[in-house]
């Protein structure tokens, strides 16, 4: 106060000089950061445009500078339709990953590497930008573009409803507008309504081709059918409101959130369809082979569905990565080596996976085969992923990874035709040879009238002489493969052939030394007393038959 008055100068006035020279050199300050239209590099370009068509700093001229080759009023329609585009679309322009270099070149293209921009190669490929001059513009593509584009992602009507709808309806409550409130209402009441329509529809469709499929399923497949019906008509109206979701003309902020929404929906819906139709085929599959003679394709369904749904959901994974804007192509190589990884630590796994598959295309025995292979002899119960189980003779349970038991020599008593049965009579030496001849001819009557030999391939004859017997070979084929069969079989044969040798009074050596004592006084001769009559003989034998048939 005492400078203002030894000076002269009124305080007041010396205050609003003070106050006038602190707006000028703010407002000097806010020209100097005033944002200018900068067209250096794609990242300057796009945030010129988007900048420019902002609320707080819409300025269409700017933004219209981000355009080439056009008039100022089509330069200003097109920067506005890319950004109606972008926030229809619910694309959001990650600014960070914008290239800042004047020189970018685009690694993108696949015919060639030029100097262009794409902002999203996969969700909108004709929208980008590309070098002219030193200067980055959207490309002429894009023009030409962009009209057809506006029309494919807003329907008919957009501009026409926001236009009848009355002030009051533009009244914004937590960012959104009443008539949008209204808007979703409509669409949530349409949708229920379609969903009805549609699961009635899809259900009547999916019932007409369940003729088909009984043709090789006896069951019913009205439950799966339903549980298909639904989530397909889900998916056509998660699909339409995703189509018709930019009438409501959302800011990008919820239209990204919307439009994600429904692809992740849309994703899981897709993922549960086809786990559901990999249940159905493998059903399907089940009954058909069911009626077939192999056993092991039936082994193969829970392998299949275990395979086939663990690749649905991979690929569903996969798929909703890339919402995510996760790079799937680094995924599937990151996987790829990790896989290897895996692979070069647990060989053994491999091989027996390799084995499985090889075990399946081979089809070197069936489940319920008699198998002999690498010491190991019994009965196939179950090819599993990894191993296969064998239940041995004693019942115990013999596990043999896959990858061995495709390499090792099986053989599989389960596919022969026959059941092959050899044995030696041994007679004694003492025996006539009219006996010898009537006892091989009654052993081959017994393996003709026998009902589970095989008639037209055997052999019984007397094929040598042993070192305690006259020997009587007996090759013969039993009809069943059951092994139980085959021994009841046995049985009886045996049982025939030892009544025929009785009745016959052919004796059966055993190893043994015959000492001649004929000269020893009181001794009589070793000897054995045998019928030769033939008429005796042939009735022998002729009862020997009746009573096998009998």
């Amino acid at each position: 106060m005492a400078i203002f008055e030894y000076l002269k100068i009124d305080p007041l006035i010396m205050k609003r000089i003070v106050l006038f020279f602190l707006l000028i050199s703010a407002s000097l300050i806010a020209q100097n950061d005033e944002v200018k239209v900068d067209l250096s590099s794609p990242y300057k370009t796009i945030f010129t445009h988007l900048h420019f068509l902002q609320a707080e700093s819409y300025n269409e001229q700017k933004a219209a500078a981000t355009i080439n080759g056009e008039s100022l009023e089509k330069s200003i329609q097109i920067a506005i339709k890319i950004k109606q585009v972008l926030d229809g679309k619910g694309l959001k322009v990650n600014m960070k990953n914008l290239p800042t270099n004047p020189k970018y070149k685009d690694t993108i293209s696949e015919v060639e590497i030029r100097s262009q921009y794409v902002l999203f190669p996969k969700q909108l490929p004709e929208v980008y930008l590309e070098r002219v001059n030193g200067k980055w513009y959207y490309s002429q593509d894009t023009n030409e573009q962009i009209f057809s584009i506006y029309k494919q992602v807003f329907p008919a009507g957009t501009e026409f409803i926001k236009k009848i709808i009355p002030n009051v309806g533009h009244k914004v409550f937590l960012t959104i507008e009443l008539w949008q409130y209204v808007g979703i209402f409509i669409f949530i009441l349409l949708g229920v309504l379609l969903f009805w329509l549609l699961n009635k529809t899809i259900f009547f469709v999916l019932k007409r081709l369940e003729n088909f499929f009984m043709r090789f399923s006896h069951d019913s497949l009205n439950k799966t059918l339903d549980k298909l019906s639904r989530p397909a008509a889900l998916l056509i109206v998660f699909y339409l409101i995703e189509v018709y979701i930019p009438v409501l003309q959302f800011n990008i902020d919820i239209n990204s959130f919307l439009i994600k929404g429904l692809e992740i929906g849309q994703i899981v819906l897709w993922i549960y369809v086809f786990l559901e139709i990999v249940s159905v085929l493998i059903e399907v599959y089940v009954s058909y082979t069911s009626r077939t003679d192999s056993k092991l394709d039936d082994q193969l369904a829970p392998i299949l569905s275990r395979l086939l749904k663990v690749l649905v959901v991979f690929l569903g994974v996969l798929k909703m990565l890339t919402i995510f804007g996760v790079n799937t192509t680094t995924v599937i190589a990151g996987a790829s080596i990790g896989g290897l990884a895996v692979a070069l630590a647990s060989q053994d796994t491999v091989k027996n996976l390799i084995g499985t598959f090889m075990i399946f295309l081979d089809k070197p025995f069936q489940i319920g085969d008699w198998i002999e292979g690498g010491g190991v002899e019994g009965t196939v119960e179950e090819v599993g992923f990894r191993s296969t189980r064998i239940r041995a003779v004693d019942t115990s349970i013999f596990t043999i990874p896959n990858s061995k038991l495709s390499e090792i020599v099986i053989n599989n008593k389960g596919l022969r035709q026959y059941r092959r049965y050899q044995t030696k009579l041994g007679i004694r030496y003492d025996t006539p040879p009219e006996l010898i001849e009537a006892f091989v001819v009654g052993v081959r009557r017994i393996i003709e009238l026998h009902p589970e030999t095989l008639t037209k391939s055997y052999n019984v004859e007397f094929v040598g002489f042993g070192d305690s017997a006259l020997e009587v070979l007996v090759n013969t084929y039993f009809v069943s493969l059951e092994w139980g069969v085959e021994q009841s079989s046995k049985h009886r044969l045996h049982m025939t052939i030892l009544t025929l040798a009785a009745e016959l009074g052919v004796d059966f050596a055993f190893p043994s030394q015959t000492v001649m004592i004929e000269q020893f006084p009181e001794k009589s001769n070793a000897n054995g007393k045998y019928e030769t009559n033939q008429e005796k003989i042939n009735e022998i034998l002729k009862n020997i038959e009746n009573g096998f048939r009998d």
